[in-house]
C-alpha cells in the first residue's frame, strides 16, 4: 500500500522524498539514519538526521550477481563509534535502505536489502561496502570428501553438547595482553590444551559479545594462559567474565577419547593416498594386505 501511493507521489512531478537506512548489529541493536534535515520515525525505529551517513548509487540486477553499494559516514559516539566498528561489532550487520515520502513516512519502498561487507576507516569517516542478499549464494555447501571432520564443534552435524560438564570454563579473566593473550588461573581441573581450537567468548565488560578462535592454551608458572588467533579489539580489563569452550583438532582418536562422539564424526579417516592406484605391491611400505592408512 505505502509503495503504491509512493509511485504516485514521484509520478506528481514535485515530490518531497528522503533515504533512510536500519541497521542492525548481531547482538539486536538498531541504529536508524536518514539524509532528510530532520529525524524520521517509522517500523518502530526513530531515524537520525545529521548523522553524515549518505550512500552512493545502488546497482542491482536481475540476476544472480551481488547487488553492490557503500555506505559512507562521520564516526561519533553519538551514532556509529571507531570503537564498535573496530570491536568487529557492524561486521555483518543487515541493512535495509528506504526511499520515503518525509511529508507521509507511511509512502515508503524498501530500496535495497543486504548486509555490511569491508569497512574502512580513515580521518574520522567510514566506508562501508554493502551486500546484497545474493552474496550467500558464494558460500560453499556440502560436504568435502577429506580425512578431518568437516563439522564444527557444538553444531548440528556434530551434535556434541557443549554445556556438558568439563567442557567449558567460565570466569574472571586475570589479565589479558594486547587482546590476545588470557590469563585465567590455575584451571587444575582441565588437561593443559584442552581448550587449544576453542573459542573463548566475553560475557561482561567493555568486550561482552566478542569473542574468537582460541590458538593456544598453556600452563605458565601454575597459570593457564589462552592465547588467540586474532585479538579482541576492546578495552578489557581484569575481572572481565569470559567463556572458554574446549576445542577438537577433528580427529577421529579425539572425537571418540576426548567427546566420545564417533558416531558422528564427519571425516573420511580410511581415505587412500593421492598415489594408491600407482603404488607397487613390492614397494609398500606394509604388504601385509591390510589397511594403507
Amino acid at each position: 500500500m505505502g509503495a503504491t501511493e509512493l509511485h504516485t507521489h514521484l509520478a506528481g512531478g514535485l515530490t518531497t522524498v528522503a533515504r533512510c537506512w536500519a541497521l542492525t548489529r548481531g547482538d539486536g541493536t538498531r541504529y536508524g539514519f536518514t539524509d532528510h534535515d530532520r529525524d524520521l520515525c517509522f517500523d518502530g525505529l526513530v531515524f537520525r538526521a545529521g548523522s553524515g551517513l549518505s550512500a552512493m548509487a545502488l546497482q542491482q540486477g536481475t540476476g544472480l550477481s551481488v547487488d553492490n553499494s557503500e555506505a559512507m559516514g562521520a564516526l561519533s559516539d553519538a551514532a556509529l563509534s571507531e570503537a564498535e566498528i573496530d570491536a568487529g561489532r557492524f561486521d555483518g550487520a543487515a541493512l535495509v535502505a528506504w526511499l520515503v515520502n518525509w511529508a507521509d513516512v507511511s509512502q515508503r519502498r524498501v530500496m535495497f536489502r543486504g548486509t555490511l561487507g569491508e569497512i574502512r576507516r580513515a580521518n574520522g569517516a567510514f566506508h562501508a561496502e554493502l551486500r546484497g542478499l545474493t552474496e550467500a549464494l558464494n558460500v560453499p555447501l556440502g560436504r568435502v570428501y577429506h580425512a578431518p571432520c568437516s563439522a564444527v564443534l557444538g553444531d548440528s552435524a556434530c551434535g556434541f553438547d557443549l554445556a556438558t560438564p568439563g567442557f567449558v570454563f567460565e570466569g574472571p579473566v586475570l589479565a589479558a595482553a594486547e587482546g590476545r593473550r588470557f590469563r585465567l588461573g590455575p584451571l587444575t581441573e582441565f588437561e593443559p590444551g584442552w581448550f587449544a581450537r576453542g573459542r573463548l567468548e566475553m560475557l561482561g565488560g567493555p568486550g561482552k559479545g566478542l569473542g574468537a578462535a582460541i590458538k593456544r592454551d598453556r600452563d605458565d608458572g601454575g597459570q593457564r594462559v589462552i592465547e588467540l588467533w586474532e585479538p579482541l579489539r576492546a578495552a578489557l580489563q581484569p575481572g572481565d567474565l569470559c567463556r572458554v569452550a574446549a576445542g577438537c583438532d577433528r580427529r577421529p582418536e579425539t572425537c571418540r577419547l576426548k567427546f566420545d562422539n564417533l558416531l558422528n564424526f564427519r571425516g573420511f579417516p580410511d581415505i587412500p593416498e593421492d598415489d594408491w592406484m600407482l603404488v607397487h605391491a613390492s614397494r609398500a611400505a606394509v604388504t601385509g594386505g591390510g589397511s594403507r592408512r
